[in-house]
């Protein structure tokens, strides 16, 4: 398991995404600097232990009505080569020294592991605290054998859709929306998907979907 260490960041990882979300395609904001809030998210484990992985859920409060984003970064201790273009910045960790925090949906440990949670395969991690499984994600997939990890990532203005060449789909839903009380299937064609609640500024939680996959040929 991953050790969550407790100490400084210089910049803040809501610093680096105050100058990074205003450039993102589905980036919802007006003209002014994002006012960001952690409202939640999880953490998965990277087998060889080298990447950190985690799904930051932040609310925007600089428009006329509150926004919800998903951001999954990837957080190295060495650049990502061909990865240039996805890099959200780096920081100065307290004690791991410079990290590089990318775009997740770039990243294939971040990829691969997404996959594994949808799969069942591996289990969400509390944003928080070492070794403590996150029970408010919930994750379900439909099928048998392995999915292909050769997605590319693309931005639009809803989200990132990874796709594979034998027509698998992952969208992640980078502005999430609060689902109604009570259990929610996945949408109509869809073999999985990852669900997580969030806190929300007057303190009540909410739930939506984070990701749903599609899936064509298995490999």
């Amino acid at each position: 398991m991953a050790v969550i260490h407790h100490t400084v960041l210089k910049p803040t990882k809501l610093e680096l995404l105050t100058s990074w979300l205003p450039s993102r395609p589905w980036y919802r904001g007006g003209t002014g600097e994002p006012k960001l809030a952690k409202a939640g998210g999880f953490r998965l484990d990277d087998p060889q232990g080298e990447v950190g992985i985690e799904f930051i859920v932040v609310t925007d409060a600089s428009g006329p009505h509150l926004i919800t984003y998903l951001v999954p970064l990837a957080y190295r201790g060495a650049p990502l080569d061909g990865a240039e273009h996805a890099l959200v910045g780096t920081m100065e960790h307290g004690v791991l020294g410079q990290r590089w925090a990318y775009d997740g949906c770039h990243d294939p440990v971040l990829v691969a592991q997404l996959l594994a949670l949808i799969e069942g395969r591996v289990q969400a991690q509390d944003q928080n605290i070492s070794d403590v499984p996150d029970r408010e994600v919930i994750a379900s997939c439909t099928g048998e054998g392995s999915i292909s990890t050769d997605f590319t990532a693309t931005d639009d203005q809803e989200g990132t859709e990874l796709t594979t060449p034998h027509g698998t789909t992952l969208r992640l839903h980078r502005v999430l929306q609060p689902a109604p009380d009570g259990p929610f299937p996945p949408p109509p064609g869809a073999t999985g998907q990852v669900s997580g609640s969030w806190q929300m500024p007057d303190g009540s939680r909410a739930r939506g979907v984070f990701a749903v996959l599609h899936t064509g040929t298995r490999a």
